[in-house]
């Protein structure tokens, strides 16, 4: 689901009532977490934390206007989605996340390339999702980028 929403505050606003605390938890945990360089942002209908251009020029490959993505959060129809390139980008990353994962969760981790899947509410690790945002600074991400995926 996409809410025509301009900030994140704003998108936040917009949700139903179920899901305005656990997304507004997991917005705090990211910014709290997340290193120094990146930005939040509103990034294709949903909250994004992103490069911005005043760091990376470039932007990202496929839209140039844009700045160079690297997580998202969302309230989808049926879950709350985390989007996150690194998990995608590079293997040790998304396997160290995989193992961590039942430490920290109740149910079985539904995930697809990059997109986390939380379907209840109430089970969203929030402290491992605040490990995995230290996991990867700006510098570390444009260079993976760049290697991994930006076509030249």
């Amino acid at each position: 689901m996409t809410y025509d929403a301009k900030t994140p505050d704003e998108y936040v606003s917009l949700l139903p009532e179920e899901r305005k605390g656990p997304l507004d938890s997991l917005r705090k945990t990211i910014l709290s977490h997340l290193p120094k360089g990146f930005e939040e942002t509103m990034s294709y209908g949903m909250i994004g934390y992103v490069v911005p251009h005043s760091l990376y020029p470039d932007g990202y490959h496929c839209s140039p206007e844009l700045p160079l993505p690297f997580m998202n959060i969302a309230s989808q129809k049926n879950f709350v989605a985390l989007y996150h390139m690194g998990l995608y980008a590079q293997k040790d990353l998304l396997d160290w996340f995989t193992a961590e994962y039942p430490k920290y969760a109740t149910r079985k981790l539904d995930m697809g390339k990059s997109c986390v899947r939380f379907k209840k509410m109430d089970d969203i690790p929030l402290d491992l999702i605040g490990e995995l945002c230290t996991k990867m600074s700006v510098r570390e991400w444009i260079d993976l980028y760049e290697k991994n995926i930006k076509k030249t």
